[in-house]
């Protein structure tokens, strides 16, 4: 038997080992899992007796209050999940048809779908190693050799095509340079949307991530620290935005006590409440939720420092939620063998998304020198991050 092999199994095995002792199981253990300890079988039986488990009820409105409170943004708006968020943001800063949105190709696909929704294209750079997120140089750079500024007017070069906005993510929970990015964005006349979908409870240099920008996003997906079982929010300091963003995402509906009337283009994009309790009492545990997942990363920290597997940390003046740990691996190889071995003993892990310059809906999108997004896509792997309460 080949020496190589032996010492990759056992290193495979140690790593199961401590994972099922992190969690105490012998059973599957699942890359992210909802935790629900607290009030949401109470809130949600509550809203049923309401009967008021559509888009109108009181948690809708405390959910908002609840997120206005927690991250310090002015506005907060329910959305149905956090690509609707997305999208609305888009189309609320001025995104239209033909315009161009830059953003990273190391993203879950919303990003792109929600430019696309708007019939707007998508324009790559590259991101950081150490943040996995947008890289402000590399953003810094698009514009000032790839476009022109004339009277406000931040046009591509190469297309003629106005740039609309920029949407930077925080990957995996953790916060990347947003206030260069915001900056940058300021220098050439451009609107910051941030996909904060990943990162509540996440900050940067003390401020919450999704509140850097004109807008931000925030999802609560299944599979996230909160969960409304499908849910996204807006968040602003903008009155006039948030408003508009209530409006249009309510189908723009006139309020009136019997009739329907609609005075522009809306979208059936609202929160039902049934939905908003759960999240009520999800926001109430998530300062546990969030205790519980530094410790784990902590833990996962000293266990892979003295190995060739580098856990992703939080990046300097950086507060993390650790969303989903991640580990870098020394190739692509190692990787694959990573995820192959994990998996096949019930600990599930998982790669980075496929670069959406990759996929084929984006293969003619304009991207810059993406060297580093390609790196960490060959490289790093997603590790069990569920919250452990005991």
């Amino acid at each position: 038997m080949n020496m190589e092999k032996v010492v990759t199994a056992l290193s495979y095995k140690k790593i199961a080992e401590f994972i099922r002792k992190l969690y105490q199981t012998a059973e599957f253990i699942p890359l992210h899992e909802p935790r629900f300890i607290g009030n949401e079988k109470a809130y949600v039986t509550d809203c049923i007796d309401s009967t008021f488990v559509s888009s109108v009820g009181k948690y809708v409105d405390r959910f908002e209050r609840m997120m206005v409170d927690f991250t310090g943004a002015k506005y907060a708006v329910a959305a149905v999940n956090g690509t609707a968020a997305l999208h609305i943001a888009l189309q609320l800063v001025g995104v239209e048809r033909d315009d161009e949105v830059v953003t990273q190709p190391l993203s879950f696909i919303a990003a792109c779908n929600a430019i696309s929704y708007c019939g707007a294209m998508p324009v790559f750079v590259d991101v950081d190693r150490e943040t996995l997120g947008m890289s402000p140089e590399s953003l810094g750079d698009f514009f000032s050799a790839e476009t022109s500024n004339a009277s406000g007017r931040c046009v591509n070069k190469r297309t003629g095509r106005r740039i609309a906005a920029v949407v930077p993510m925080h990957t995996f929970g953790q916060p990347c340079r947003i206030d260069e990015i915001a900056n940058i964005c300021e220098e050439f006349s451009v609107s910051l949307v941030e996909d904060a979908a990943e990162s509540l409870g996440s900050y940067y240099k003390g401020r919450h991530t999704g509140t850097y920008g004109k807008a931000g996003i925030f999802s609560f997906n299944g599979n996230k620290t909160i969960t409304t079982g499908g849910g996204g929010m807006i968040v602003t300091g903008d009155e006039t935005l948030a408003k508009h963003a209530k409006h249009i995402t309510t189908t723009a509906k006139i309020a009136h006590h019997y009739e329907f009337v609609h005075d522009e283009i809306g979208y059936n994009y609202r929160m039902p409440n049934i939905n908003a309790a759960l999240g009520c009492a999800q926001m109430e545990s998530l300062p546990r939720f969030l205790e519980s997942k530094r410790a784990i990363a902590s833990a996962y920290q000293q266990f892979f420092s003295d190995s060739n597997i580098t856990f992703v940390k939080e990046p300097i003046n950086a507060v993390s939620n650790y969303w989903l740990n991640s580990v870098i691996l020394e190739n692509k190889q190692a990787r694959d063998s990573f995820l192959e071995e994990l998996n096949s003993c019930g600990i599930m892990t998982r790669p980075a998304w496929r670069l959406m310059t990759e996929l084929p809906m984006f293969l003619e999108c304009q991207a810059r020198d993406i060297s580093n997004a390609k790196w960490i896509e060959e490289r790093v792997v997603n590790i069990p991050s569920s919250a452990r309460i005991v």
